[in-house]
């Protein structure tokens, strides 16, 4: 046995072959098990494709980088829980391309935000965030407040959605031009904010 591991740890391609082969195993025994089961692949009751201008707003939330303070992942522990509400489950978030779980946070979870505050409050929070809460450290995004969201790309992001399973009509498709057109950044973040975690809490 000590000559074998000896071999392996002193040969760097056995080395190699032998964790690409450990990774390949343990990656089909958790991973992939995964991808067949309901839980993670079935919408929950009362979760719904997002809007136009509610996608919108989750591009610009994407692109200001928004995700690296903010996890939108509710962990089973009691101390989450009690403060954010139901732990996330993987059918909330099936629309989600890409999901945006993990579990950094230098800002509070916004996976249950949705609905805890009214638009007006999330306009002066992005506006300036210590308006609201004085002791925040998150930057200001009052840009938002000015640029137009581009109503024109959301026809063919949708169409791109529909492709890897989200269920957009035609419809709406042919309609999202119009329902974001004019809009702002910031109503379109608002919009998609807002959205978060409503079909938990309306399920409870």
């Amino acid at each position: 046995m000590n000559k074998i591991q000896k071999l392996i740890e002193e040969n760097v391609f056995w080395l190699i072959v032998l964790t690409v082969l450990v990774i390949s195993v343990a990656m089909m025994v958790e991973i992939l098990p995964l991808a067949f089961s309901k839980s993670v692949t079935q919408p929950i009751e009362g979760v719904k494709p997002y809007t136009a201008l509610q996608l919108a707003g989750r591009d610009v939330y994407l692109r200001e980088g928004c995700y690296n303070c903010h996890s939108q992942m509710i962990r089973p522990f009691r101390a989450e829980t009690e403060r954010y509400g139901h732990y996330s489950v993987g059918g909330e978030s099936v629309y989600d391309h890409p999901f945006l779980w993990g579990s950094k946070r230098t800002g509070p979870d916004l996976a249950r935000v949705g609905g805890r505050y009214s638009d007006e409050w999330h306009r002066a929070h992005l506006n300036n965030p210590r308006d609201v809460v004085p002791e925040s450290i998150m930057p200001a995004f009052p840009w938002l407040a000015a640029n137009k969201v581009d109503a024109e790309s959301l026809p063919a992001k949708m169409r791109a959605l529909r492709r890897v399973g989200v269920p957009y009509t035609d419809a709406e498709i042919a309609t999202a031009t119009k329902d974001a057109e004019g809009k702002t950044e910031s109503e379109a973040v608002i919009a998609y904010l807002q959205s978060l975690g409503l079909a938990l809490k309306n399920k409870r």
